[in-house]
């Protein structure tokens, strides 16, 4: 017994920890003056706007085929996304009053750094299967979740800071989301395919062969995307969390690290049990990058863009980070004792 557990805590902490070292540099070498605030400004703005896009495209056209796409995961997970938010939005006109404030509160409840930490999480966890699961998620999660996160920072104020919500600004902000467009990018390759294959038989083009030097370039940004951005994490890294704020961070960072994955991982593990959704150890660990991250580093830059509080936003990703190193640890550890993840 002493034997198993110890595979466990070996294989957690092999999982976690090179995420949370990778933060821990970035931090590191900001108070050795080795990163200004111009270079991580720039470096939240090229992970976001290209390194993530890129990466979410090549792990989406990695998919092989739309017969791989395991629905009945990507559904529940869509669904789990829509009951947080729902959590969320109640706890945030609960918690504060300020307008700024409860769209940054509401995200945090769904919003997961599933891109940066959490595909990575995946892999680390279950392998190349769980990380093959993860890509698939991606496809439906991410613009759900940048969805979402649109709604839930427009929704309490408009674009002039008022309490005037534009619909049409709403749907421009989703439109424009490079996040969601790197996600289409990738379904619409996948989908093409699919297509050339039920027209002619076979693939007459493909982006990885007649395009190799794009496709190598976009190997290129995603092979620097997850490291770059803990490194600019740790970076931006602040402990200073204002007193005013101390309640909404409080909370916000509880729905991320607890109620998030309790709603998520629970309910998955009850409907396993119901033999309504076949989840396995390639799943869960999906699952766990979905519901358990922290939330994510881009959300504080939405947050921004979209006038909602950014002191806030920075600090939950600060502390849910810090928080969700401790939980998903424990999340995993129990997970791998409940044979739900391979040790």
């Amino acid at each position: 017994m002493d034997a198993i557990w110890l595979r466990i805590l070996y294989t957690a902490v092999n999982a976690v920890l090179p995420i949370i070292l990778m933060i821990a540099l970035g931090w590191f070498l900001r108070q050795k003056g080795m990163l200004g605030d111009q270079f991580l400004k720039n470096g939240n703005k090229l992970v976001f706007q290209l390194c993530l896009p890129s990466m979410l495209l090549v792990n989406i056209y990695n998919i092989p085929s739309l017969a791989d796409i395991r629905w009945d995961i990507v559904i529940y997970g869509a669904v789990g996304l829509c009951v947080l938010f729902l959590i969320g939005v109640v706890t945030a006109v609960i918690t504060t009053p300020v307008p700024q404030r409860r769209g940054v509160v509401a995200q945090c409840s769904f919003r997961s750094n599933y891109a940066i930490i959490g595909m990575p999480l995946a892999a680390a966890l279950g392998g190349p299967e769980a990380e093959a699961v993860a890509a698939v998620v991606s496809s439906v999660a991410v613009p759900l979740i940048n969805v979402l996160a649109v709604i839930a920072l427009s929704m309490f104020i408009n674009e002039d800071g008022s309490g005037k919500v534009s619909v049409k600004k709403i749907l421009l902000d989703i439109v424009r989301n490079p996040l969601i467009r790197g996600v289409a990018a990738g379904m619409l390759c996948l989908v093409l395919r699919w297509a050339q294959i039920r027209i002619w038989g076979d693939v007459v083009f493909s982006l990885s062969i007649h395009t190799k030097f794009l496709y190598t370039v976009l190997n290129y940004l995603k092979s620097i995307t997850t490291p770059l951005a803990l490194i600019v994490l740790g970076g931006q890294f602040a402990f200073s969390a204002v007193k005013a704020l101390k309640k909404e961070i409080i909370v916000a960072t509880l729905c991320r690290v607890l109620v998030a994955p309790v709603v998520g991982i629970g309910g998955a593990i009850l409907l396993r049990n119901l033999s309504v959704l076949h989840c396995g150890t390639a799943e869960f660990p999906a699952l766990v990058a979905l519901f358990g991250s922290p939330v994510a580093v881009s959300s504080a830059i939405m947050a921004t863009q979209m006038h909602n509080d950014e002191q806030l936003a920075t600090q939950l990703v600060v502390w849910t980070t810090i928080a969700s190193g401790f939980t998903v640890f424990l999340l995993s550890c129990g997970l791998m004792a409940a044979g739900l993840i391979n040790i």
